[in-house]
């Protein structure tokens, strides 16, 4: 399993191209699920296990890997199937999201699989699955591409409070510039979690589910006659999304003469320096990574200011 993951620094350049890899995983029965490489650190044999007292009952406990402490989370419980029983057969799959390490228990692991976003599609429709976020087939079979943002919410959920200084500075501001934004995430628990911070500073937003969506929203805007540069400060944007991803979404934006001057803010779990080489590379403005309140509403606030004093020049 170690040689499995071997080069995981060299896949970086499929993202861009509106790829990316997933690695394939079982929950204890037939059904595959997936996540994309770039979240995950390594892959082991799941290793010995402290219980952790009064922990969330998803947690099964906690490991010490390489002098770190990671917390264990059984992922099959976390979304809602029974729970894993063969411990010392399982694998721990070794993430980092939202600026946090942690392990994820899974039954087995299957392989890496090469893909394109365009094969990711959203959920069906009245599917039922909570946690399910996208879906794709792999030869005859259908994965499952968990809300992993949704998991950890539930687990740790994060302070979504914005700080009193930054509310009361938004407060002040009267921008005559548009303080609208447009927010393309596949995960309802992000969309719900930016929204919530753009409501504290006062600033109304459109939602998108994914980078298609939202690029039609804009397309749909210009072709209405909307000089859409006025209409909204700055499109906030998810990277991994099924059909398209953030750095497509942001390459298609400078591509169009009637989007390109959008200011194009990337907000994501994937870590890792690559983000920011890509950032140049596709013509985005900003990087942060998620999910903090006040650097979220920072970014905004001092997007505002700036084209408040371009329009009083």
């Amino acid at each position: 399993m170690a040689g499995l993951l071997d080069g995981v620094n060299q896949r970086t350049q499929l993202a861009g191209q509106n790829r990316l890899e997933l690695l394939l995983f079982s929950l204890g029965d037939k059904q595959r699920f997936g996540i994309n490489v770039f979240k995950v650190q390594e892959v082991i044999q799941c290793p010995p296990l402290t219980q952790v007292p009064h922990a969330h009952p998803v947690v099964k406990g906690i490991a010490n890997m390489r002098g770190k402490t990671i917390t264990i989370i059984d992922l099959a419980r976390a979304i809602g199937r029974p729970s894993i029983r063969d411990i010392k057969g399982a694998y721990v799959i070794v993430t980092e999201y939202n600026r946090s390490t942690q392990g994820f228990l899974v039954a087995g692991v299957d392989r890496i699989v090469n893909m394109n976003w365009e094969q990711i599609l959203p959920p069906p429709r009245g599917s039922g699955r909570n946690y399910m976020t996208a879906v794709t087939h792999v030869g005859d079979s259908l994965v499952e591409i968990i809300d992993v943002e949704k998991v950890m919410a539930e687990v740790t959920p994060l302070n979504e409070t914005v700080t009193a200084q930054l509310v009361e500075e938004s407060q002040q501001e009267q921008n005559e510039v548009p303080a609208h934004i447009l927010i393309a995430d596949d995960s309802s628990v992000a969309r719900n979690q930016i929204k919530r911070t753009l409501d504290q500073i006062g600033v109304t937003c459109t939602v998108a589910k994914d980078g298609r969506e939202a690029l039609n929203v804009l397309k749909r805007w210009a072709d209405e006659g909307m000089d859409v540069t006025q209409h909204i400060a700055m499109v906030i944007s998810d990277v991994e999304m099924p059909e398209m991803d953030g750095y497509t979404l942001t390459t298609a934006i400078r591509s169009d003469a009637r989007l390109k001057e959008l200011y194009v803010l990337l907000h994501t779990s994937l870590s890792g320096v690559f983000n920011n080489a890509l950032v140049q590379k596709v013509g985005a403005n900003e990087f942060i990574p998620k999910f903090h309140p006040d650097e979220l509403a920072g970014s905004v606030l001092r997007r505002l200011k700036a084209l408040q004093r371009a329009a009083d020049r």
